[in-house]
């Protein structure tokens, strides 16, 4: 099944990539609650991220752990929170959203206006720090 998600992945679509191994995928989102805002997707498409193999989902945190680190080393915040949603797009995600509060990860908030140079300049910064 083909996904926005796996479009992006295989270069059909855009994206501000930030990181990518042999089976995760990591972009900013373009609707982002804050700067450094990313989603973490796995290649291999799955609708519900609890119906992923547990050795498949356990990798995929400790990918979106990665990012996260870089995420928090390049933009100040308390934390960086995890949310999976999985209502909006058929394939499994995980946001990593740098938060200084609860409220910062409510997606009903007003979303970053950003434009294209900044979107590069993030992604290329997080990619610089990704370890």
């Amino acid at each position: 099944m083909d996904t926005i998600f796996s479009k992006i992945i295989q270069g059909e679509i855009p994206c501000y990539k930030v990181a990518e191994d042999d089976n995760f995928f990591a972009f900013l989102d373009i609707n982002p609650l804050a700067v450094g805002h990313t989603l973490v997707v796995p290649k291999k498409v799955t609708d519900y991220i609890f119906d992923m193999e547990d050795k498949e989902l356990g990798d995929m945190i400790v990918f979106a752990k990665k990012v996260a680190k870089a995420i928090k080393a390049n933009y100040p915040c308390a934390k960086v929170g995890m949310t999976v949603i999985g209502l909006e797009v058929p394939h499994a995600h995980i946001h990593l959203v740098p938060i200084n509060g609860v409220n910062d990860i409510d997606f009903r908030r007003e979303k970053v206006k950003l434009s294209d140079k900044e979107y590069k300049s993030i992604a290329a910064r997080l990619a610089a720090s990704i370890e």
